[in-house]
């Protein structure tokens, strides 16, 4: 699957609509972050039922200001609406595979759990 743009419209629906997103946050005059999108392209190729998305910081500085991207790239992992993974910098195409690996063999129903701890204890 290519990579699919967000913006303001798209953003949540993307997040709530599918199990497991990627968001690449990026901006055009970042070299890191054009060095890093054949990478990010590449490996969307062999995910199939995941969504690699990129938010383009310059156009949608609201989404960046949401998520307090205060560094580019950032890549950020959703599953089932739940941010897994938040990391600035790009990275080794080897380290995304098992970034993702580790996503999908998460138990959501813990991971849920600790979440509602973590909002209880405040």
């Amino acid at each position: 699957m290519a990579t699919v743009e967000l913006n303001e419209d798209s953003f949540e629906s993307t997040i709530s609509d599918n199990d497991i997103v990627v968001v690449d946050f990026w901006a055009p005059w970042c070299g890191p972050c054009r060095s890093f999108a054949p990478t990010y392209e590449s490996i969307s190729e062999n995910h199939e039922d995941i969504v690699f998305a990129k938010v383009n910081t310059e156009d949608e500085q609201g989404i960046a200001a949401a998520f307090q991207i205060r560094s580019i790239p950032t890549l950020m992992i959703f599953r089932e609406k739940i941010i897994l993974f938040s990391q600035p910098g790009a990275m080794p195409g080897a380290q995304l595979e098992d970034i993702i690996k580790q996503v999908r063999e998460l138990d959501m129903d813990e991971v849920r759990k600790d979440v509602e701890q973590q909002q209880q204890n405040g």
